[in-house]
């Protein structure tokens, strides 16, 4: 550790700022400062600092009388959340530098998805650390008995050694996992939130046993060098002043209970709710939102200049229309005419929701997965969506049933089906539950009963049926040499999508990567990273097709499409494609919006707004992506006509291109056996 000036060039002689005075510790560069937390006695301050990059953060404190600054970490990880203990010996914190790599059992690619614990630092090197062992076995600083445990108290006198101080940091003996909101609590000790790890779809979970996505509320006693479970689930927590309780959420429900042991039946308290009444003045909540919305622009727009924008003047211009709103969604609309005065994507309104009156609860309605029409009054099943199996939201109720196409639905749950209002009405509030299903055989023959559970929604089993469709016809156009990608987005599901077909797709001579309609995110950087993968040579295995090197890399052209509907990260990739040279893009010019945004702020009446944060720039576009996207290679559009003749435009103009394309540059292939090298015995010389 070492031991710096404060930035305001004060040395650590200077006299102490007299009361009221504003001083600066430190100024950063590379984004906010966060987390900070005073030392028992106040004399201390420590925080997070960002590095560089968008992870790496340090942790740093300061002494407030002469603001002599101190590294505790340097940098070179992601720690975060420093807090004091509460008897002021110690300097916990939450760090991201475990490197236990875990396979990817799909591609056999390397994360580090446990990587987060929390760590401790002795402030003084005469501190014993409490999980290391003493001559009797013991922990150092634990193992005291409840009388020697109630006399040690907690002084709250803090005394910083500043020599050797990094090489002090000692991880907690807890499994890596993902921690968060590291509070020191009574006695000393300290409690955290510790996260399931958990696919970012929500459908998978490292331990099986637990799959509410939910953390769990942990205490550590110092004194101890033990790990307790305090709440099994929770939604959050906050600590009392004292330290000695904590106010637990879950699912609506406020209770009290101790920090330092799990709580029963006499020390919980829960708290009514109902009881706790307030006044809302709304215009005077929607004068005060309108200023903290204006102010949130102006210290979050991520160019300080405000890109010319008389920001006050923007502000004073639609102040009286305050005056005159008279709703929550009139307040959302003015101050999306505020906003749009930015002339930036990304920034966005959500009207508040009051939620008066008691909680309203919909049983959501139950759809069957099929493709139904009406015939002289008898719905007739028309298709069955075939379903996907590897996405368990595209799930097709009646695959798998027997039941064909041609069948006439009669009966829902015994309920005869109406020859014009359909099934539907009879399906209201049955997603998710157990139905039964009366058909008539199109074969003829007896009716047949059979039981399902309807979908709540069919979305993502129709969009795995029409990424099939827009498949085949890739392969019948093309002659199957073209593979065919669709990529929804660039969040968890776009690179679930990705990597779904990915092996097989990229096995074609050519490559169509699909992005219209993409809904934007942030893994377009991943997606490229796959696509721009080079065939160097190939891995040849007796009785086994050869596989390239690199593996899944392309083997041919690839040739992207594009619409106005892609957004966001959709323009990045976009753009990518085109100025890493890694093929034509074919379609129309996309959304343009890539001045992103981080977070939502939630205003004092409950209007949500996000403000455009950070911009993109890129080599031979510059600035000009936002609010013009970017342009295709080749311009190709679908009318409505040929919507409704089932012509497809811009995929026939994609995979001509991509067949030219493969003419004039080959697809890598293996090598044959004709060339293999010779390890048989040389013969050996003639005797002389």
């Amino acid at each position: 550790a070492s031991g710096t000036p404060g930035t305001t060039g004060a040395s650590a002689g200077d006299a102490a700022e007299p009361p009221g005075g504003l001083t600066e510790l430190v100024r950063s560069v590379n984004g906010p400062v966060r987390d900070l937390a005073f030392s028992p006695d106040g004399a201390w301050l420590t925080w997070s600092q960002p590095g560089v990059g968008r992870t790496l953060r340090q942790i740093r404190m300061a002494r407030i009388k002469d603001r002599l600054t101190v590294d505790v970490t340097d940098g070179r990880f992601e720690d975060e959340n420093p807090v004091f203990t509460r008897d002021g010996r110690y300097l916990a914190f939450l760090s991201w530098r475990g490197f236990d790599p875990v396979y990817d059992v799909h591609t056999g690619d390397l994360s580090f998805p446990l990587g987060c614990k929390p760590y401790l630092v002795p402030l003084s090197s005469a501190t014993p650390s409490p999980f290391a062992l003493n001559p009797e076995g013991r922990p150092a600083a634990g193992g005291l008995d409840p009388v020697e445990e109630e006399e040690t108290g907690e002084t709250g006198a803090v005394t910083v050694e500043v020599e050797g101080l990094e090489n002090r940091v000692t991880p907690f003996p807890v499994i890596a996992s993902k921690y968060s909101a590291l509070c020191p609590v009574a006695g000393g000790g300290l409690v955290w939130l510790r996260w399931p790890i958990s696919g970012a779809l929500g459908e998978t979970f490292v331990n099986p046993d637990d799959i509410s996505g939910r953390p769990t509320l942990e205490h550590f006693n110092l004194s101890r060098a033990k790990k307790y479970e305090l709440v099994g689930h929770l939604d959050f927590f906050a600590v009392s002043g004292d330290g000695t309780r904590l106010v637990v959420a879950d699912g609506g429900d406020l209770r009290a209970v101790p920090s330092t042991e799990i709580g029963d039946s006499d020390t919980t308290t829960w708290i009514d709710l109902r009881r706790i009444l307030h006044v809302v003045d709304p215009p005077a909540e929607w004068r005060q939102s309108y200023e903290e919305a204006g102010r949130l622009i102006r210290a979050y727009f991520w160019e300080p200049e405000m890109c010319g924008i008389d920001w006050d003047g923007v502000l004073a211009q639609y102040r009286p229309l305050v005056e005159r709103v008279a709703s929550p969604d009139e307040f959302a609309d003015l101050l999306r005419e505020v906003l749009g005065e930015l002339g930036t994507f990304h920034a966005y309104v959500a009207a508040a929701r009051r939620n008066e009156g008691p909680a309203h609860y919909q049983r959501p309605q139950g759809l069957l997965g099929a493709n139904l029409f009406c015939r002289e009054g008898r719905w007739t099943v028309k298709r069955i969506l075939p379903g996907d199996s590897s996405d368990s939201r595209a799930r097709s109720p009646l695959a798998g049933t027997g039941i064909r196409e041609g069948a006439v639905l009669t009966h829902v749950d015994g309920r005869p089906v109406d020859p014009v209002a359909g099934p539907y009405p009879l399906l209201a509030g049955s997603g998710g539950t157990t139905v039964e299903l009366t058909f008539e055989p199109a074969e003829g023959g007896p009716p047949r009963r059979v039981a399902i559970v309807p979908l709540v929604d069919e979305r993502p089993l129709r969009y795995q049926d029409w990424v099939a469709k827009r498949r085949a016809v890739v392969r019948e156009l093309s002659g199957g040499r073209c593979g065919y990608l669709h990529i929804p987005d660039m969040g968890g599901s776009g690179w679930a999508q990705f990597n779904r077909d990915l092996r097989m797709e990229v096995s074609r001579p050519a490559l169509i990567v699909d992005v219209r309609g993409n809904a934007g995110g942030h893994i377009s950087e991943l997606v490229v990273e796959k696509l721009t993968r080079t065939i160097l040579g190939w891995d040849l295995t007796r009785g086994a097709q050869p596989v390239s090197y690199t593996s899944d890399a392309p083997r041919g052209p690839i040739v992207a499409l594009a619409d106005e509907a892609t957004s966001s990260d959709g323009d990045m990739i976009t753009a990518a494609f085109r100025l890493l040279k890694l093929g034509p893009v074919v379609g129309q010019r996309t959304w343009g919006g890539v001045v992103g945004m981080t977070g939502r702020h939630r205003l004092g009446d409950g209007t949500i707004i996000t403000v455009p944060m950070n911009a993109a720039w890129f080599d031979a576009y510059g600035w000009s992506v936002e609010n013009h996207g970017v342009a295709p290679d080749v311009e190709s559009l679908r009318t409505p006509l040929d919507w409704a003749e089932g012509r497809h435009v811009e995929m026939d103009d994609a995979i001509e291109l991509a067949l030219e394309l493969l003419a004039a540059n080959p697809a890598a292939t293996p090598p044959d056996y004709s060339d293999v090298p010779d390890r048989s015995r040389p013969k050996l010389p003639p005797r002389p």
